[in-house]
């Protein structure tokens, strides 16, 4: 029933991957979590997604993560009068409002916010980053440019501003419409995209109120610049790179996704990496080197989770792709320079009793050779200092919440199982001792290390360390 491996996969479902016995596949070959992507497929679609996870669910007996990822504002450029144009190195090119056909000589750029916040000398980018242009001149309805970097340019493409911090709200009417629609589903996790500073998640917080837990997509050079204040007030954050490696330097990005990991853990959030991890699998069995590498690095990094997205959704093979994940993951945590990087760089226990009693926690199962770490947790805080400790034994989560359980899938190391409260204190070591024999973690006369919070059922109150041993009378299934 459990996975072994500690970093978790997200794979993102769409056409190759609607249906029930692909999403088992999925979940069977190492899917942890499923995204939704909100940027695709009507609200019908994804409610039968959605109910599909659920019934796969039932079947493994494995809590499974959704996760909702909104689209964000969209910048794009208008249409052309022949569906696109050729732009050549040094030649003027100009963005205004006008909504007529494009030409070699202009485009409709129809978004205000652009026209305020950029300025002469700065660069927009186009089509992913392909086509560079350098702002020469800014009025209220036209900007005039230089091409510095050419090509084919066709209807609709995207464009970025990495220089300026733009007056978007993260949400738009779309994305909001979006979000009521998949909290009234009842996704676990909200993906924030285009986030640039913390005021943007704080508004996604106003309207979710709890209902779900947000993840924040690092993406924006302003999100990079606000990293600390996003991170503060997010409850996972993504590194997403595609944007990311249009907006800024590409050779920067493998650092600032280290930081962002390294920052995320000492804060004690989820992490997850994202974007062209197996690129080549939509189309191809089996991934590039580079591929490989690249995923074997994010986990060596320490993130909680590397995800998939057409490699799964529209991808030739699904299943393939998460497998081949699950055995690049399994494969670094098998290396000893694994589990030495991941010591190096642990954060400092917080004064509070439940940081100290996690990091107690780590050390007296290794110095008693422990087979299992049982926390106990109502909102899932205990379980997240837990995981933010990288603790070499498995750890074993027990939770009456089965929202709880569902949320903590993204999180390195933690295994859920949606089980009834203690009710005292002798119920609390049966029932760590029962489950962990249950699941093989342990064996008679194994020894386990539990964490709880007394009184039973109260948040935040992890409070107890206890060693236990598992013995024949405790054992019920």
């Amino acid at each position: 029933m459990h996975r072994r491996r500690r970093t978790r996969i997200i794979a993102t479902l769409g056409p190759t991957s609607s249906t029930f016995d692909m999403i088992k596949k999925l979940s069977e070959a190492g899917a942890d979590m499923f995204r939704l992507n909100m940027s695709h497929g009507q609200h019908e679609d994804i409610s039968k997604l959605y109910a599909t996870v659920r019934e796969v669910e039932k079947i493994t007996g494995r809590p499974i993560g959704i996760l909702a990822d909104l689209q964000g504002p969209k910048l794009r450029v208008g249409v052309f009068k022949d569906d696109h144009v050729i732009l050549k190195v040094g030649q003027k090119f100009i963005l205004d409002m006008d909504d007529s056909p494009g030409s070699e000589q202009r485009v409709q750029l129809p978004h205000t916010e652009i026209y305020q916040a950029v300025t002469p000398k700065t660069e927009l980018l186009l089509n992913d980053g392909k086509i560079r242009l350098h702002i020469e001149k800014v009025s209220e309805k036209e900007i005039v440019t230089k091409v510095l970097v050419g090509g084919e340019l066709s209807n609709r493409k995207g464009v970025n501003v990495p220089s300026a911090i733009l007056p978007l709200a993260a949400l738009t009417k779309k994305d909001k419409k979006d979000l009521n629609f998949v909290l009234d589903l009842g996704v676990d996790w909200v993906a924030l995209s285009f986030v640039q500073r913390a005021q943007d998640v704080q508004e996604a917080k106003d309207i979710i109120k709890g209902r779900a837990w947000i993840m924040s997509k690092i993406e924006k050079p302003s999100a990079v610049h606000s990293m600390d204040e996003i991170i503060a007030i997010s409850d996972a954050v993504m590194v997403a790179r595609g944007d990311m490696g249009v907006e800024m330097p590409m050779e920067l990005v493998p650092a600032i996704q280290k930081k962002i990991i390294r920052h995320a853990r000492r804060v004690g959030i989820p992490t997850v990496v994202a974007t062209q991890m197996l690129e080549s699998m939509i189309t191809e069995a089996v991934p590039t080197r580079a591929e490989v590498s690249d995923v074997a690095n994010a986990v060596f990094d320490g993130t909680d989770a590397i995800m998939l997205s057409a490699e799964s959704a529209a991808g030739a093979y699904p299943e393939e792709a998460v497998a081949t994940m699950n055995r690049i993951a399994m494969s670094v945590e098998g290396e000893p320079s694994y589990r030495r990087l991941l010591n190096k760089d642990v954060a400092s226990p917080e004064a509070t009793t439940a940081d100290a009693i996690s990091a107690a926690a780590k050390q007296v199962a290794k110095t008693i050779e422990a087979k299992a770490i049982v926390t106990y947790t109502g909102s899932g805080s205990t379980a997240l200092r837990a995981s933010r400790e990288r603790p070499e034994t498995p750890l074993l989560v027990l939770t009456p919440n089965i929202e709880t359980a569902r949320r903590l899938t993204v999180v390195w190391g933690l295994n859920c199982v949606y089980s009834k409260d203690a009710i005292n204190f002798q119920d609390m070591i049966d029932k760590a001792c029962n489950i962990c024999y249950k699941y093989g973690y342990a064996k008679i006369n194994d020894r386990i290390v539990i964490m709880a919070g007394m009184p039973f059922g109260t948040p935040g109150k992890t409070n107890v360390l206890r060693i236990s041993r598992v013995l024949e009378n405790q054992i019920n299934i």
